[in-house]
């Protein structure tokens, strides 16, 4: 079992910037690629990025690639994304998750987060 925590959500203009992080505690944090994923009112959840467990391959969705980026921190057992140029459309719930294996379908993911709000503002 993996349980996530994010953070970090809120309230911003747009083109500011936002921070997200996930924490993480369970089994073996390094055993787990993580992504974060976002759902916007109406539509369906979507990939955002997604990072390897060592940290050394990533990938983003086109909308976000160039303003986001992924990281993560194995010793701190914590996943970030840094979102800058922020837009309306980026307005969403974000959720963290982990998979074996690095990748941008949902249904690979075994462990998800409770959600963090980001709404951005014009």
């Amino acid at each position: 079992q993996v349980q996530l925590v994010e953070s970090g959500g809120g309230l911003v203009q747009a083109g500011g910037s936002l921070a997200l992080s996930c924490a993480t505690s369970g089994q073996t944090f390094t055993s787990y690629a993580m992504g974060w994923f976002r759902q916007a009112p109406g539509k369906e959840r979507e990939f955002v990025a997604a990072v390897s467990w060592n940290g050394g391959s990533t990938r983003y969705a086109d909308s976000v690639k160039g303003r986001f980026t992924i990281s993560r921190d194995n010793a701190k057992k914590m996943v970030y994304l840094q979102m800058n140029s922020l837009k309306l459309e980026d307005t969403a719930i974000y959720y963290c998750a982990a998979r074996r294996l690095l990748g941008a379908a949902e249904s690979g993911y075994d462990y998800w987060g409770q959600g963090t709000q980001v709404t951005v503002s014009s």
